[in-house]
């Protein structure tokens, strides 16, 4: 398995498997698959251009997509010690297999180099423990619950708000 930053060459096989985990996972992500599959293509590779502030990591096995992951930086004065882990997706047959782990674990190394981020921040739905047991595993713990964070129509998720302290991680 391979785990590299994604860019505008990969948008493609990116598109592919972000509306693959839309089908799927719905609730599990605040856009959906009909405003995911209407972007123009080229908005797709604008956002897998890699800044300071944001990227997306890819896992490959033989060449295919088969996870995804996306940190984003705060912008705000006051929030820029702060980044969020977005869009996190594993397919399913390679779930139980080290995937998400090393897309986490890479995500936290590289974000962990951007000068002054000292947390990053989570939320999941509360009823993905495969997920929520993966985040503790690689250090994050939970702060709270948001209740009805998602809608759809009549339905409501909650959602597991986690963080990982990068200073107290760099201590134990």
């Amino acid at each position: 398995m391979e785990i590299r930053l994604l860019n505008r060459e990969d948008a493609h096989r990116y598109r592919e498997l972000r509306l693959k985990s839309l089908m799927e996972n719905p609730e599990a992500y605040l856009t959906t698959y009909e405003i995911e599959s209407a972007k123009p293509i080229e908005q797709v590779q604008q956002n897998l251009l890699p800044t300071d502030s944001r990227f997306t990591l890819g896992a490959f096995i033989v060449n295919e997509l088969v996870g995804i992951v996306t940190f984003v930086r705060e912008s705000n004065p006051k929030t820029l010690h702060k980044g969020n882990i977005y869009a996190m997706y594993v397919s399913p047959e390679c779930r139980g297999k080290g995937t998400g782990k090393a897309l986490i674990r890479r995500l936290i190394k590289r974000a962990a180099h951007l000068g002054g981020l000292e947390q990053i921040n989570l939320s999941v739905i509360s009823t993905n423990t495969g997920a929520i047991r993966l985040y503790e595993r690689s250090g994050f713990t939970g702060y709270g619950t948001e209740r009805n964070a998602l809608k759809s129509g009549d339905h409501y998720w909650d959602e597991e708000l986690m963080v990982l302290r990068l200073g107290e991680r760099d201590k134990s």
